[in-house]
């Protein structure tokens, strides 16, 4: 007599509401992308609007930048307790609300101030995002879903500079943060109606001591940088400053050691390929994305061009990248991830050397060849850098991982964004103050009082006109500054990319899938009958 076989367990229902939850985590995750590009073109509009110096168009990007950084895990921690609905949702309405005051501020300090606070609820929806996903989508459709919300990332990065530049072309800059508030407010009444609630109790919980210490200690180094040019390098509040810094940042990775609810998992870091990953995301951050705000400032200060006429002129790079990536993707599972991110950074590196082909005679087309170069090196690294963060750790600390190398990125911004400002900054006076006084010498008159570095690299046409030789001085010392920037940031990819190939080996991701084949195995095994 046959015996009846055990009915196959059913499968998990599909949720009926799971494409709209896919919908509004796009949304929020496009609106909080296109504010780290989509600011950039808006930089000197903004600056010219609030009579802001250059320190304060750094922290326009920096303090976003430190928002995301100083608060992606531990927002993850608290919506594992509170649930991840409940924490996107504050996200979705802290940004929105950060928004309308961005686009309402009427001084830098009201602005910078809104831009961090959109930085910590943005912070909010990056770190619940894809565990939302996770837990709504199974199987097949997860794999979709997860594909999806990665376009939408790189679509945002390739649109904003154009979205930016069209939005103050027909009205002000303003519009590039209110655009925010109707997508906001769809998202969130989507997210209302139609997202489940998901928690997981036994996650790390909040670790308090590990988040003040990491947020302060970035803080207070990246305001050294910003402020030591203006301040003096050797004065006593710098010197401060740095001393604090150290201290916050030791005993922050002291908590890290000690507490169980660590918000950055220190044994990470004992697997090389893992380390490799972080350094290919801070190095990709630091030595290219930092740059834009230069960038930007030369094509509209220098060159005279629109919000979005600049917007237009970086499409070149931001598109290739966006294009190349899915590409760069499927090469991922044949090809070596560790050779993928070296050759990717090495074409970024390469990319930004080209970029020193500018000079004071130049129009933009100096920078499109390495534009091109670039946008193709980010393209094939995005991808097998976001799949080597956490594939190369076990599974249940995929989540993890994935968050501190986006931590990586952020700090990378805020950190190369300020440290090439200062540089700019100085190198900027120096060599007006050279032009200037071999404009005195050869026509006999003394050299007139001269702006600081800030104000001098800020551009502004009313300043510019008024040096000694006039807008020409003016082309041949910021360019003859960004050769300098672009040289470091070159040498620092091009360090990187060599660093990474040799840290990133395929054989971590293998070891790694072989751990999770056996632990679905196990669980597998253990299911009842």
């Amino acid at each position: 007599m046959a015996v009846a076989s055990a009915p196959a367990p059913a499968a998990q229902p599909a949720d009926p509401t799971r494409w709209w939850t896919l919908f509004a985590v796009c949304l929020a995750t496009l609106m909080l992308l296109l504010d780290v590009t989509v600011v950039n073109v808006a930089l000197p509009s903004i600056g010219a609007d609030l009579d802001s110096s250059f320190s304060d168009l750094q922290w326009v990007v920096d303090a976003y930048a430190l928002g995301l950084a100083a608060l992606l895990l531990t927002w993850g921690g608290i919506a594992d307790q509170v649930g991840r609905k409940r924490v996107f949702v504050g996200g979705l309405i802290g940004f929105t609300i950060a928004s309308v005051l961005c686009a309402a501020s009427m001084s830098p300090l009201m602005l910078n101030l809104a831009r961090g606070l959109q930085g910590f609820a943005g912070a909010a929806m990056f770190a619940t995002a894809l565990a939302l996903l996770a837990s709504t989508f199974h199987g097949q459709e997860r794999g979709t879903a997860i594909g999806l919300w990665g376009a939408t990332t790189g679509g945002a990065v390739a649109i904003g500079p154009v979205v930016g530049g069209i939005l103050i072309e027909i009205s002000s800059w303003h519009w590039i943060f209110l655009v925010n508030v109707p997508i906001g407010i769809i998202a969130l009444a989507i997210t209302l109606k139609t997202v489940r609630e998901a928690k997981n109790p036994a996650g790390r919980g909040i670790d308090v001591p590990g988040a003040l210490t990491f947020s302060l200690g970035l803080f207070v180094g990246i305001f050294a940088i910003v402020r030591g040019n203006a301040e003096g390098w050797g004065s006593p509040l710098i010197v401060g400053a740095f001393v604090a810094t150290a201290v916050l940042l030791i005993a922050f990775f002291m908590v890290q050691r000690r507490s169980p609810k660590a918000m950055f998992d220190l044994t990470l870091f004992r697997n090389r390929s893992f380390v490799g990953a972080c350094l290919a995301a801070f190095a990709m951050s630091a030595g290219m994305f930092s740059l834009f705000l230069y960038i930007t400032l030369w094509l509209q200060n220098g060159l005279g061009l629109t919000a979005l006429e600049a917007g237009l002129r970086v499409l070149p790079l931001t598109l290739l990248s966006f294009v190349i990536a899915p590409f760069s993707g499927r090469l991922s599972a044949r090809v070596s991830p560790g050779l993928l991110i070296g050759v990717g950074l090495t074409a970024v590196g390469v990319g930004v050397l080209m970029l020193r082909a500018v000079d004071g005679q130049s129009d933009w087309t100096a920078m499109l060849p390495g534009f091109i170069l670039i946008g193709i090196g980010i393209g094939v690294t995005n991808p097998p850098l976001a799949t080597t963060a956490v594939g190369v750790v076990d599974v249940r600390r995929a989540g993890m991982a994935s968050g501190i190398n986006n931590t990586f990125r952020q700090v990378g911004t805020a950190v190369g964004t300020a440290a090439f400002g200062a540089a700019m900054a100085a190198l900027v006076e120096h060599n007006v103050r050279s032009a200037a006084t071999e404009i005195a010498r050869s026509s006999g008159q003394p050299v007139g009082p001269l702006p600081d570095g800030e104000a001098l690299t800020q551009g502004a046409p009313a300043l510019v006109q008024a040096l000694p030789g006039g807008q020409q001085t003016f082309l041949d010392a910021y360019t003859a500054s960004l050769d300098v920037i672009f040289l470091v940031a070159g040498i620092l990819a091009l360090v990187s990319a060599a660093t990474c190939a040799l840290l990133i080996r395929k054989a971590d991701l293998d070891a790694a899938a072989a751990i999770t084949d056996a632990q679905l195995a196990e669980t597998a095994a253990a299911a009842p009958a």
